[in-house]
Formats: structure tokens, C-alpha cells, sequence
């Protein structure tokens, strides 16, 4: 029988449930599923290596499905590749982002930066930082992290407010990939 002190508790209970939800990641496959987490952050340099802007974090979203396949392809083989996502390249759409994607709308320059590869602020967190020097006078607003140099596989193209660049001005893309443990 519901009582009134019996419907108090249960909404108690119920209430507390909703603050443990609220306070964790959506996670589309349901309970106990891995949600990862992307970020890009961007400073924006002049050809003397003075900083123009620290735009800090620009993008956080879209892992692509590409990648998510390399990733379970990579668990089943003998030998693994997945150092090699360190690859940073930029462009002009802004287009926005889907998982689908497998390259950049409208890149600029030729040939990628090859980014330093580390741990970010604890051992889930894998982190690539890039500086790309541009040719020309642009407004950056797409950046990806892929595979290899040229082609190879996508890990995440992220779209962002425009950073005007002048010649032989730089960007230097921080992109961090977080693994959370235990869903």
C-alpha cells in the first residue's frame, strides 16, 4: 500500500537516481558503455612566434565512424597501428560535422603537421599537439587529427568559430581523446 511516507521515500530515492544520471555523459549504448570524449583547443601565432590569441577550448564532439572501426579492427589484430593518429590538417568549410565523414571539406595547405603524441592530465587521455604554418591569408574553421600523412583514416574533424590567419602565421592544435574506464 502506498502511503504517504512510503511516497516520499520513493520519490527520495527517485530524485537521487536522476542526480547520479545527471551528473554522467549521455551514453547512447546504454549502462556500462565506453563514451568518449573529444576536445580541441587552438593559439593562434605570428610568424614571430608571438601569440595573436589563445582561443582555448574551440570544439569538443565527433569521433568518426572510420575511426571507431579502427579501433575494433586494431583489437583483433596481431600487430596494432594506433600510434599513428598524430597527423594535424585544416581547412575552410564549415560544413558541419558528422560521424560519416572521412576528410576535410576544403583543406589549405599541402601535406600535414605530424603532432607530438603524449598522456594528457591522466593516463586515459590520449593527446596530440600540431602547428600548422599557413601560405596564405585564411579564416581556419575545420581541423582533423588522421592516421598518416597523406589519406588514412580520420579520427575526428571538428568545426569552430573562424581563425583569421595571415601568411606564415601559425596554429597550434592541441587535440585530446579521452577514455573514460568503467562507462
Amino acid at each position: 500500500m502506498l502511503t504517504v511516507s512510503n511516497f516520499w521515500q520513493l520519490f527520495k530515492q527517485w530524485a537521487r537516481l536522476l542526480r547520479k544520471q545527471a551528473s554522467r555523459p549521455f551514453r547512447a549504448g546504454g549502462e556500462g558503455a565506453v563514451c568518449m570524449e573529444a576536445r580541441l583547443s587552438a593559439i593562434h601565432f605570428d610568424p614571430h612566434g608571438r601569440v595573436i590569441k589563445d582561443h582555448g577550448i574551440v570544439c569538443t564532439k565527433v569521433v568518426t565512424d572510420a575511426f571507431v572501426a579502427f579501433l575494433v579492427d586494431q583489437l583483433q589484430a596481431e600487430t596494432s597501428e594506433f600510434g599513428d593518429f598524430k597527423f594535424h590538417d585544416s581547412g575552410t568549410s564549415s560544413t558541419a560535422e558528422a560521424q560519416t565523414q572521412t576528410d576535410l571539406i576544403v583543406k589549405v595547405e599541402t601535406g600535414r603537421a605530424t603532432g607530438s603524441q603524449a598522456e594528457g592530465a591522466s593516463a586515459n587521455i590520449y593527446k596530440t599537439i600540431g602547428t600548422i604554418t599557413y601560405t596564405a591569408t585564411r579564416a581556419i574553421v575545420e581541423h582533423a587529427v588522421f592516421s598518416i600523412a597523406a589519406a588514412g583514416t580520420m579520427l575526428d574533424r571538428s568545426v569552430f568559430s573562424a581563425i583569421n590567419v595571415d601568411a606564415d602565421d601559425s596554429i597550434q592544435f592541441t587535440y585530446e581523446l579521452t577514455f573514460p574506464a568503467n562507462g
